[in-house]
């Protein structure tokens, strides 16, 4: 199966169709003409037969906690200590190891094993693939980003906050209360720069609403969101927009290759695109305060 996410291919094979059929429903509007003269950028192998990657050319770096289970992120070596790309086990919320992932060094060649029921290989699965593909898009002026997003007149507003603080919410508010807008994505919008333009579109990828569109709109602005006694705009400087929008990005600190794409492509954004604080009550005004201050970018 071939899909295209962002304007970059991502072929998925399965060497046993058992279990596999029905997953990852939230692909579905990427499907593609999978023909044998589309190169893909990324090419993901499920092989249930897939076995770790033996201990002396492995070492952990760390356990990442993603909120719905655990990530081992594991370096792989040649005998002489050069790197040779990675090994994560993926486990769910009750330490289930429900996937192993090797790929190598730029993820754009990856095999892995699924383990447990449907539930259990589809949420596998569908985190693995956006890892690949958050890493093997990184040196492409491309980011994945925690964020909603909403499409007015045209253009892509992006909102990140921490979780719970509201982002959703704003996006409900401008979806409600303002005209001509439509959700993009709610929670894992992908960021590029192409033709020296900024780009923002949906993913396979937003979190607990059901917002899987393959849509693109030039990106307007961005803000982070704060809770607050009142509503208004404050646009970032530079230095503080780059620590805003980079932590809100899929990215590897310990990979100093993804780390620097990533940081570079946030530079490029913030060359282009305003990013703003939203001080905000969760209300009507906030919406049209928002609204109005980033189409003008004040």
């Amino acid at each position: 199966m071939l899909y295209e996410i962002a304007e970059h291919r991502l072929r998925l094979t399965f060497r046993d169709s058992y279990q596999n059929d029905s997953l990852l429903p939230s692909f579905a509007p990427f499907l593609v003409d999978d023909e044998e003269d589309n190169a893909p950028l990324i090419s993901i192998m499920v092989d249930d037969s897939l076995k770790s990657v033996s201990r002396n050319e492995r070492r952990l770096i760390r356990d990442v906690d993603t909120g719905n289970g655990v990530i081992k992120v594991l370096r792989l070596e040649t005998p002489s200590g050069k790197p040779n790309g990675y090994q994560f086990v993926i486990c769910d919320i009750t330490g289930f190891q429900c996937a192993l992932l090797i790929a190598n060094e730029d993820f754009r060649q990856c095999h892995c094993a699924l383990r447990g029921d449907k539930v259990r290989r589809n949420f596998a699965l569908n985190s693995l693939v956006m890892l690949c593909f958050a890493f093997a898009t990184a040196s492409l002026d491309t980011v994945l980003v925690h964020a909603s997003l909403v499409r007015h007149e045209g253009k892509g507003y992006a909102f990140t906050a921490k979780s719970g603080t509201g982002k959703s919410t704003q996006v409900s508010n401008w979806l409600r209360f303002i005209p001509d807008c439509d959700l993009m994505n709610d929670d894992n919008p992908v960021i590029r720069i192409k033709d020296d333009r900024v780009f923002v579109y949906g993913s396979p990828w937003s979190g607990k609403t059901p917002c899987y569109r393959n849509v693109k709109a030039p990106l307007g602005a961005m803000a982070l969101i704060h809770r607050d006694n009142s509503n208004y705009l404050e646009r970032l400087k530079p230095i503080k927009a780059f620590v805003t929008l980079l932590p809100a990005c899929s990215t590897m600190k310990w990979d100093e290759r993804v780390y620097r794409a990533n940081g570079d492509t946030v530079s490029k954004v913030l060359e282009r695109i305003p990013v703003y604080a939203l001080h905000c009550l969760p209300d009507r005004e906030s919406a049209l305060v928002a609204s109005e201050g980033m189409k003008k970018g004040m």
